[in-house]
């Protein structure tokens, strides 16, 4: 489970208020070089949408961001999610993602919260908001006293940085908003979404 996003190494972070739209988003990720999705639990239909995206969507890795409470982790298991990802990690939250057998991705935001995570069996964490709290010179700081801990740099990312992140030995993947708006989803702007992530894939691509 924890190779599920090995290759898939920028994840674009969404917020789908029609679910009408989720499909028609995925086949423009794809068709940018993107398989993996995360769908944020900010809007009514959030959980609609995910599930429209299992059905119709079948071979996206598919994610469920913004897990505040143990209830989003079982509606996002019964969803169909892949994966999942939190903006913090609260002990009630804890322990539910210690008993899903999603994996799950509880977000850090210093060295003592990451290792925390590392203790309760998180190897694989999530660094949020990632340029606020010292971004890519944050990560590569505390690499070498905690080299077993990896983690996916999201908040401020974009395509003038993302590589700074992806160098990183301890950088598996960077999440951000910025490949898919909610006003190009709205809007319906899929050429858009499909440009900034055949874009992103290359850059994450480049040597």
């Amino acid at each position: 489970m924890s190779d599920l996003l090995n290759q898939c190494p920028v994840i674009p972070v969404v917020a789908i208020e029609d679910p009408d739209n989720a499909v028609e988003l995925c086949h423009a990720l794809n068709r940018g070089g993107i398989n993996a999705i995360e769908v944020t639990l900010r809007t009514e239909k959030a959980i609609a949408a995910i599930k429209e995206i299992k059905k119709h969507c079948p071979k996206m890795i598919l994610g469920v961001g913004t897990i505040l409470l143990p209830d989003d982790v079982l509606a996002s298991e019964d969803a169909g999610a892949d994966f999942l990802v939190s903006p913090g990690l609260s002990p009630n939250l804890k322990t539910a993602l210690q008993k899903t057998n999603l994996l799950a991705l509880p977000g850090t935001a210093s060295p003592s919260e990451a290792l925390s995570a590392y203790e309760a069996g998180f190897q694989k964490v999530k660094l949020f908001p990632a340029e606020a709290v010292g971004g890519a010179q944050l990560l590569k700081s505390i690499q070498a006293p905690m080299p077993k801990v990896m983690f996916m740099p999201t908040g401020g990312v974009r395509t003038s940085n993302m590589r700074s992140y992806l160098d990183l030995p301890n950088v598996y993947a960077v999440g951000g908003t910025w490949i898919a708006t909610m006003d190009d989803i709205k809007n319906r702007d899929w050429a858009s979404v499909e440009k900034k992530a055949a874009e992103a894939v290359q850059i994450a691509s480049a040597k």
